[in-house]
């Protein structure tokens, strides 16, 4: 314990700064799976994405690797625009000195929050404000980050079940015509999903659905 004391009595102030900021590098590297869920576009990216795969009834087809991955990168060209001004507005002059931690938190917070309220309804906000018993802010960087961001994730949750029972419609149709063709035909012990599957895969690719998907996705932030 001595020498570990000793050791950092005797380090150079520019040693200990940098130690500081690695530590804390690895503390946001630690929380960013939370960040990246409930402060992006992601919760609402990867909800749509499973509710295609359910409404087709492939099972695990496209497979969770690959549907995580496209939500993934559709999220980091999404949040391209808030992550460079972060980068430039406080990572960079934090690890230039040139303002201090708690400076570059709050510069952090601004585009992060910008993002999120654009995204967030008015009612599921006031819920949270009127919990804590906070007024009403003016501004939104009056926002506290507790109130926006799980405001924020339930807007995106109900945002994405939204599109999902758009996309379950179609779907839900072609079974419900295979469904009447085959108890019109006497076949009731033929599982009408296993007939209606071709059927629902031919109409995704002919209307060229992922593009679709994505397409909409986009368009919604």
């Amino acid at each position: 314990m001595n020498e570990f004391m000793e050791f950092f009595n005797n380090s150079a102030p520019e040693n200990v700064a940098t130690s500081v900021k690695m530590l804390l590098l690895l503390t946001v590297l630690s929380i960013a799976p939370s960040i990246l869920i409930l402060m992006t576009s992601f919760t609402r990216i990867i909800i749509v994405l499973s509710f295609v795969r359910t409404s087709l009834a492939t099972q695990q087809m496209p497979p969770n690797q690959v549907l995580v991955g496209l939500a993934l990168f559709l999220t980091f060209f999404i949040m391209t625009p808030v992550l460079s001004e972060v980068n430039e507005q406080a990572l960079t002059p934090l690890f230039n000195d040139e303002i201090e931690l708690e400076e570059a938190y709050n510069r952090a917070a601004i585009p992060f929050k910008e993002f999120m309220s654009k995204h967030t309804r008015q009612k599921d906000l006031a819920l949270f404000l009127n919990y804590t018993g906070s007024e009403t802010p003016n501004s939104i960087e009056e926002i506290p980050m507790t109130a926006l961001v799980p405001a924020f994730a339930i807007s995106e949750i109900k945002t994405a079940f939204q599109i999902g029972f758009m996309i379950f419609i179609p779907f839900l149709v072609i079974d419900m015509i295979v469904a009447s063709v085959l108890m019109s035909m006497g076949m009731m012990m033929l599982p009408p999903v296993m007939i209606s599957l071709p059927f629902k895969i031919l109409l995704f690719v002919l209307v060229d659905g992922w593009y679709l998907i994505v397409k909409s996705l986009l368009q919604s932030f």
